[in-house]
């Protein structure tokens, strides 16, 4: 199963860029989506459907605002938008498909741009650990991929001394981060890459995506027991639809 996390940064902006024809190339089983800025309505999905993919949408209900969507050629068991935690669901920013083997969570994590979206995000984080604790009962394998917008460690932003007073790399997001995954999760990108400069986000201004002056703010990050399930994690820079790149798992079953 190869599974593409991507946040498109406005899924229409995306389509308009080659999203479509890059996504027929790439050829994921799975794709999660993250800041679709659209209701699906508004979104042209008989592209993805002559591609062979169903699609499932959960968006915010402000208009042009986050938003997620997993696009699937593997007919999934269930569909769930949202957790039914009101705070978190309003704004669009998780949606799962349960598969035979696994369920596979498309998560966008807010950004804590200001004091109030800060307070938000520190909420929404604490929620969603207590949200997956609770969901691990029923479905154990998961894979959440997603923009969680924190850099876990120094080896994961370009320039970790500048921006340690910065939020998504502010010591209690990492802290959040860390245990999240000793809670039950791996990494998959850095299970198999520990090298450095490698990210997945960068900003628009002062030419940064060159520079490679970037953040690593996106992950698939994969249940514990299904470790040995994993056969390849990655980065694909080269997909320039976004200010994100796609972050790629494959795994066996």
């Amino acid at each position: 199963m190869k599974i593409l996390s991507y946040n498109v940064n406005g899924i229409r902006a995306a389509l308009n860029k080659g999203f479509a024809e890059w996504l027929s190339a790439a050829g994921p089983d799975v794709v999660c989506l993250q800041e679709t800025k659209a209701l699906e309505d508004q979104v042209n999905t008989v592209l993805f459907e002559q591609m062979g993919y169903q699609h499932y949408w959960h968006s915010a209900q402000k208009k042009g605002y986050s938003g997620v969507a997993i696009l699937t050629k593997t007919n999934p068991l269930n569909v769930q938008k949202g957790t039914g935690i009101e705070h978190m669901d309003f704004e669009g920013r998780v949606i799962r498909a349960d598969y035979e083997n696994v369920s596979v969570i498309s998560l966008y994590l807010p950004s804590g741009t200001n004091l109030d979206r800060l307070e938000h995000k520190f909420k929404f984080m604490d929620d969603f650990q207590e949200y997956i604790d609770a969901l691990k009962r029923n479905h154990p394998r998961l894979v959440i991929c997603g923009d969680y917008n924190i850099c876990h460690r120094a080896i994961d932003i370009h320039d970790p001394v500048r921006n340690k007073n910065v939020s998504g790399f502010l010591p209690e997001e990492r802290q959040w981060i860390d245990t999240f995954m000793n809670n039950g999760f791996v990494d998959s990108f850095r299970h198999f890459n520990p090298e450095p400069n490698q990210y997945s986000w960068w900003s628009y201004r002062a030419n940064a995506r060159n520079n490679n002056k970037g953040w690593r703010i996106d992950y698939n990050m994969v249940s514990e027991n299904l470790k040995n399930n994993i056969k390849s994690a990655y980065l694909l820079p080269d997909a320039k639809h976004s200010d994100h790149c796609p972050v790629g798992v494959e795994l066996e079953f």
